[in-house]
């Protein structure tokens, strides 16, 4: 049980992600590193195979010019705002969040909290 912690968290992910494919729903992706975190929107197509509508992270040139620091909760909010948009403009209003076995709290919950400020809904 060398990373248990790590497999923990892939066993959750994978759950709820074949949840979520069951369900047929458009899933909001949230990803985190100690220095970055990233979002995306997928959809899930006829065919079955799964289709990047649109992303956003710290690593955005847009984001990274106002931001001092990228992984802390401040950068996190501002993914979140920036994903809505992008999901908005996209037309994709309702998504199910899927926050890859991360436990919900800190950065992760900051991302959710804007993207439903924003207009997102899930």
């Amino acid at each position: 049980m060398k990373n248990s912690k790590l497999l923990s968290r892939k066993r959750r992910s994978k759950k709820t992600r074949a949840i979520q494919r069951r369900l047929n729903q458009v899933r909001l992706c949230v990803h985190k590193t100690p220095k970055h975190i990233y979002a995306q929107v997928i959809v899930l197509g006829d065919d079955g195979l799964s289709t990047v509508v649109g992303t956003a992270s710290t690593l955005s040139a847009s984001l990274r010019e106002e931001l001092k620091y990228t992984g802390n909760v401040e950068a996190a909010e501002k993914v979140g705002a920036e994903i809505a948009k992008v999901a908005i403009a996209a037309g994709y209003t309702k998504v199910a969040f899927d926050r890859s076995g991360f436990i919900y709290h800190g950065r992760i919950k900051a991302l959710a909290d804007k993207a439903r400020e924003a207009g997102l809904q899930f």
